[in-house]
């Protein structure tokens, strides 16, 4: 829902088309729905085609995550890429950044501009099926040097590299912000080592274990949620 006006509001497009005619919802149906600040119970008074009406009944808890996290991803090949998007999606990143690593393939860079709209689909869709009261912030991709002036209170970037464990390096006192960076298929150059060290990124790991890149995505946003909820 882009907005609530006067106690309704009205679901237009495809995701209107797909409660018509696939999931065939009728007046008096409710559903929890979202403006993407806060989250509402909400029921149906019109659905025809195209166009989909809600009376808002009451507005619902917000849960909201204990940090926000900015999650820097080397562009990979777009189907784990977009893989990457719904799952950081479900774990609460708030941000998304596609990074050009000097190992990403050639070409996803220039490709990842006609991706946005098909990329901010998939986190809305994934943040409706996790019951996110807000999407996620898909950002324009950006080369390696550029990703490291991204601003948190902790930043760690993830290095197979004798790097001690993310979550022996996530300190007692924790500030409500990080950036996790994640390399490419093939890792990092010791130059972008360098870079990312003089500019004060942690260097971290997820274990003795090579992961793919989709994989150390996931499970270290899951280590660093975690770490913030206790």
């Amino acid at each position: 829902m882009d907005s609530i006006r006067g106690g309704a509001a009205e679901l237009r497009g495809d995701e209107a088309r797909h409660l018509t005619r696939v999931l065939r919802v009728e007046p008096g149906q409710r559903f929890e729905i979202s403006d993407n600040q806060q989250a509402y119970l909400a029921q149906i008074t019109e659905a025809r085609g195209e166009r989909v009406v809600f009376q808002i009944i009451e507005a619902l808890p917000v849960v909201l995550s204990p940090v926000s996290i900015t999650l820097c991803a080397s562009l990979i090949k777009f189907d784990r890429f977009e893989w990457i998007i719904e799952k950081a999606t479900e774990l609460g990143a708030d941000r998304i950044l596609p990074v050009e690593a000097t190992r990403t393939e050639k070409g996803l860079f220039e490709a990842s501009r006609k991706r946005s709209e098909r990329w901010a689909r998939i986190a809305r869709e994934s943040s409706q099926q996790s019951r996110r009261v807000r999407i996620p912030e898909i950002l324009p991709a950006v080369p390696f040097e550029r990703c490291l002036a991204e601003t948190a209170a902790h930043r760690y970037f993830l290095d197979e590299s004798l790097a001690p464990p993310l979550l022996r390096e996530i300190p007692a006192e924790r500030s409500d912000s990080a950036a996790l960076l994640v390399g490419p298929e093939g890792g990092w150059t010791d130059a972008e080592r360098q870079l990312a060290i003089g500019a004060a990124w942690l260097p971290v790991s997820l274990g003795p274990l090579v992961l793919r890149a989709e994989t150390a995505a996931c499970a270290a946003l899951a280590v660093i949620v975690s770490a913030w909820s206790t």
